[in-house]
């Protein structure tokens, strides 16, 4: 890391832009790097001053990435909603991660006996600060006054992020992901308060589960989700390409013969290669140019999306292994609503990183909480510390005693959505 003065300056200079530019005033900011303090205060707005926060969260990778095509167009996109209050929003947002009342980096670095005390502080804190999921709790009469281990929590549905604002209180997010639905449909909104959480919690879980980004060639075939903005699923796979370093890396919209031609040659060189794709596109891709992988790892992370039949994911694994010549397909379990991922080696069989945790609940009964065994699935996603980490899924599934997974598809009531999978 740069000396702090340097990259601070920097960050200063980025907001001093954005506020004129946004607000059509001049602001001033001042740097005392003695005590690590920002003073930020413009024409006609309340001062905020003596904000003193950590270099870990001044220098966040978002704002001084902001060369990076996907980032820019996140940002702009946001930027009616940020407004004015852009800068101000900042500080309090600062001010108030600095508040929690634990280290959000203790989620990332659990021991294997940790994950109940501190998913217990995450619902503590979660029920006072965010009113939604505090109502939710009220109406199934599950209160911390009642509720002392992760298996009496009811989680929230996922269906809310379509109607409510699932925030904890404080400033207003900068940030927002937007779900995968089809034309006509009501897509989830999830608001992000902390976009370097969500990287620590998708980098941190990739290394677990396939080591460092430096070590992979990584190919993004995600047309529809390129297309649009708001992307969690783009966002992190933007991130992964840049930290892979590698020149073949990069996303790919319908280039299939241009991508069929970059794998041949990262196959011959015998460089390992991740293709990461959305179901419908992997499988357009395999029709039209199928051929024998040694070197790659092929990683469907779901989503039909209307454009063929749907199919159950051993369906799609067996035609995959057949086009690609491999034994086995790769998946990624993630949601909008999440901000972590459960990795699958094969099989259709997920694992979770140390953070996050499956359960199940009953169709017909919310409170019936199952271990293992078959039912819907619930997430805990302690990552989502500024949102809820407590989510009830529409996915039907099955969890091991081990605690991995397994995803059948979506109840037949619900929306059809990036991620569904015919269910069996």
């Amino acid at each position: 890391m740069e000396k702090p003065s340097t990259k601070l300056r920097q960050t200063v200079d980025l907001l001093i832009f954005c506020t004129h530019k946004l607000s059509c005033t001049s602001p001033s900011l001042s740097v005392n790097s003695s005590v690590k303090r920002i003073t930020w205060s413009a024409p006609n707005t309340p001062p905020f001053t003596d904000w003193k926060v950590s270099w870990g969260v001044v220098l966040k990778e978002s704002f001084l990435q902001a060369a990076k095509p996907v980032r820019v167009a996140m940002i702009i996109n946001n930027f009616a909603f940020i407004r004015t209050g852009f800068i101000s929003n900042l500080a309090k947002t600062l001010q108030y991660m600095a508040g929690l009342p634990f280290d959000v980096n203790n989620i990332f670095s659990l021991s294997p006996g940790g994950f109940d005390e501190l998913c217990m502080q995450v619902y503590d804190y979660q029920y006072h600060q965010n009113a939604v999921f505090q109502e939710w709790c009220n109406l199934m009469k599950r209160t911390p006054d009642t509720v002392k281990t992760p298996e009496q929590i009811v989680p929230l549905p996922v269906s809310f992020f379509k109607t409510h604002p699932v925030i904890t209180a404080g400033t207003e997010p900068l940030f927002y992901f937007e779900s995968s639905g089809t034309t006509g449909m009501q897509n989830s909104r999830h608001w992000v308060r902390d976009m370097a959480c969500y990287e620590q919690s998708f980098l941190s879980a990739f290394q677990q589960f396939y080591g460092s980004p430096k070590d992979w060639c990584v190919l993004a075939l995600l047309p529809a989700y390129l297309e649009r903005s708001n992307s969690s699923l783009v966002y992190m796979a933007n991130e992964l390409i840049r930290l892979s370093g590698h020149s073949a890396s990069g996303f790919y919209l319908y280039e299939h013969a241009q991508l069929d031609e970059v794998l041949g040659a990262l196959e011959q060189a015998a460089q390992p290669t991740l293709l990461l794709g959305v179901t419908f596109a992997l499988l357009d891709f395999a029709a039209a140019y199928p051929r024998k992988l040694k070197h790659t790892v092929v990683m469907e992370t779901g989503g039909m999306k209307g454009r063929r039949k749907e199919l159950t994911r051993a369906e799609v694994h067996a035609i995959l292994c057949e086009q690609f010549g491999l034994d086995r397909i790769h998946a990624e379990y993630g949601m909008t609503e999440l901000l972590s991922q459960a990795y699958s080696s094969g099989n259709g069989v997920f694992e979770c990183p140390p953070w996050m945790r499956i359960s199940l609940r009953d169709e017909e009964d919310p409170l019936h909480y199952r271990r293992e065994g078959r039912g819907l699935i619930q997430v805990i996603d302690l990552a989502n510390v500024h949102s809820c980490s407590f989510i009830a899924t529409e996915d039907v599934g099955m969890v091991h005693p081990n605690g991995s997974f397994e995803v059948w598809g979506r109840l037949d009531h619900s929306d059809i959505r990036g991620c569904s999978l015919l269910v069996t």
